[in-house]
Parts: structure tokens; C-alpha cells; sequence
């Protein structure tokens, strides 16, 4: 036998009597926020918009989102302020009409950001991103900030099928304007073994390249670095996989080559004013390889009085530094 169950619904409380008085339906025109916090997590870690000014106004089913004033806070990147973002969230779409950002304490340095991203099954990216004036020691790893100087300026294109890099590709450009590179114990100890204290300190008159990637392989091409009267750079540098392999032509004043003992044969081309040779890489990211030093080696090798003579130069400079001598 088959028993059934009718169920019996607890009776609805009785309306109150001043129900007459409410609104059946609330038509929201407004939320506003100030201050507002707008968290996320990146990295594993904490990031977002603190004390920011923050308006939500409906679009038909969907919300607006404008935000101004506060403070962007990420991993990976220097803190920085917001000026203003609009964006648009439906369930396929995230529509960002502009986000404006400016680096802390410097007006001039400013960035701006717009474009599109799926919410739903299409999980696509578009975005442009413009930057002006950006100080770039802030974007460098602490150890390198007091030795490099520079502002940049460029452009990124990002677009994938997803925002994962593995699915992305993209575009950019950079330029450093006012670039110099101070007190690198590298540059000191190039000084110290061409005896040419104007090697400590690189003022850059040129510092710009190209990067194009399409997930694994990478491109840095139109490459330009140089500082009038000491060297030029120039060529392009090829990552796949952590693989590295390019071209580059490098030119240096000839007054800076005089300790090498017959330096044509090493930098065999003049021009510009430069003696100029060709520099292969290769290896991989972690342990990049270059066919110069080699070339270099072999000279000596084969000039055994020039490396006696530059071996001993570092040995003075080692007694320099050991007794405090000038």
C-alpha cells in the first residue's frame, strides 16, 4: 500500500497594516561608496582598489561601475594611483571604457587602459594600453633601483582566447627617455679592466625595441641603445621555450677598445664612427651563451704581453682597494 503525503503549508503572517504605505517594486538609480575598497586576488595574494570614490548605476539588467581617486595596489607592480575608470559588467561581457592610473607622487607619469573580456562561455581579452613618462626604476627589482634612471613610454597590445598567457598574444613597443645607468658593478669592473672611468656611467641617447609574442616564442626586435660617443646597440633577440638565440650588432668607440690588443680583427667593420662586430646568442634564458668573449679570449691567447699587461692592472687595483690607496 501506498501512503501519500499532502503537505500542509504553515499559513503567511499577516500583512502589516502599514503595507499600504511601501512600494511594491524598488527601482535602484544609484550605490555610492566613499571611501570603498575593491578586492581581488592576484598572485596569490591581496590586490586592489583602497579608498577609492566608487558609483554603481544600472544598465538595464546589468551595472555600471565608475570609479576615481585611491590607490591601486598589486604584486609584481609599484603602487599606483587611480584617476578614473568606467566599466561595464554583463553576463558576457566586461566592457572597460578607460582606466587612468598615474605613478605616485609624479603627475607626468601617467597610464591608460581599455578593452573587452568575456564572462561567460567566450573567455576572450582585448586590451590596449597606453603609458607616458613612467619612472622606470619603480618597475625594476629592488636591488637594481638606485643604479638605473629613465622614464618610458610605449604601448601594449594583449589579446587571447582566454587571459592566461599560454593563450595570449601581443604586441609592444617602448622607449626610454633620460636613461642612465649608475654605480653597476658591472660597468665598474669593465672600467676598471679597459681603464676608462667614462664606463662607469652610461647616459642612454637612444633606448628603444619592439616586442611581439605569441605563446611559447617571443620576439625583441628593433633594438636601439646607445650613448653618443661610446657604443651602439642594435638587432633583435628570439625566446622560445626558455631558448635564446639573435643577432647583435655592437659598436664602440674605438678610444674605449684600446685595451685590446688588435681590435680590428675582433670588431672588424667601421663605421658611424664606431668599430662594429657581430654578437650571436644563444643557450637559454636561465644561461645565455654569446660568441664574443670567445673572440675576445683568443686575441690575448695569441697577444700573451696585452694580457699580462691587463692582469696586472687588476692587480693594482686590487692593492688600490686592499691598502685604501688613491
Amino acid at each position: 500500500e501506498i501512503e501519500t503525503y499532502a503537505p500542509t503549508p504553515e499559513p503567511s503572517p499577516a500583512k502589516p497594516w502599514f503595507r499600504v504605505f511601501l512600494p511594491q517594486r524598488v527601482y535602484l538609480k544609484l550605490v555610492e561608496s566613499d571611501p570603498a575598497e575593491v578586492t581581488w586576488r592576484f598572485r596569490g595574494e591581496k590586490g586592489g582598489f583602497s579608498g577609492t570614490h566608487l558609483e554603481i548605476t544600472p544598465q538595464g539588467r546589468d551595472f555600471n561601475y565608475q570609479a576615481s581617486g585611491g590607490t591601486l595596489k598589486m604584486a609584481l607592480i609599484p603602487n599606483l594611483q587611480l584617476r578614473d575608470t568606467h566599466l561595464l559588467i554583463t553576463k558576457k561581457l566586461l566592457t572597460l571604457y578607460n582606466l587612468d592610473l598615474q605613478s605616485v607622487g609624479d603627475a607626468a607619469g601617467i597610464i591608460h587602459a581599455e578593452g573587452t573580456a568575456g564572462t561567460g562561455e567566450d573567455r576572450s581579452v582585448d586590451f590596449n594600453f597606453n603609458f607616458e613618462r613612467i619612472p622606470v626604476e619603480e618597475w625594476l627589482p629592488r636591488q637594481w633601483r638606485k643604479h638605473v634612471r629613465g622614464t618610458a613610454s610605449g604601448k601594449i597590445l594583449w589579446r587571447g582566447k582566454n587571459p592566461k598567457l599560454e593563450s595570449s598574444t601581443g604586441e609592444a613597443k617602448l622607449r626610454v627617455d633620460g636613461g642612465r645607468i649608475i654605480e653597476l658593478p658591472f660597468l665598474e669592473n669593465v672600467a676598471k679592466i679597459t681603464n676608462e672611468k667614462a664606463l662607469e656611467r652610461l647616459t642612454l641617447n637612444d633606448c628603444s625595441f619592439a616586442l611581439a609574442w605569441n605563446y611559447p616564442k617571443a620576439e625583441i626586435k628593433n633594438i636601439a641603445i646607445e650613448e653618443r660617443g661610446k657604443f651602439r646597440v642594435v638587432g633583435r633577440i628570439q625566446v622560445e621555450k626558455k631558448e635564446l638565440s639573435g643577432t647583435i650588432e655592437l659598436g664602440v668607440a674605438r678610444y674605449l677598445l684600446d685595451w685590446l690588443p688588435k681590435p680590428e680583427e675582433v670588431f672588424p667593420h667601421q663605421h658611424d664612427g664606431f668599430l662594429w662586430t657581430t654578437v650571436h646568442l644563444s643557450g637559454t634564458t636561465d644561461a645565455p651563451q654569446q660568441d664574443l668573449s670567445p673572440r675576445i679570449m683568443e686575441v690575448f691567447k695569441e697577444n700573451p704581453g696585452a694580457a699580462l699587461g691587463l692582469l696586472l692592472r687588476q692587480f693594482g687595483e686590487w692593492l688600490k682597494n686592499a691598502f685604501g690607496g688613491e
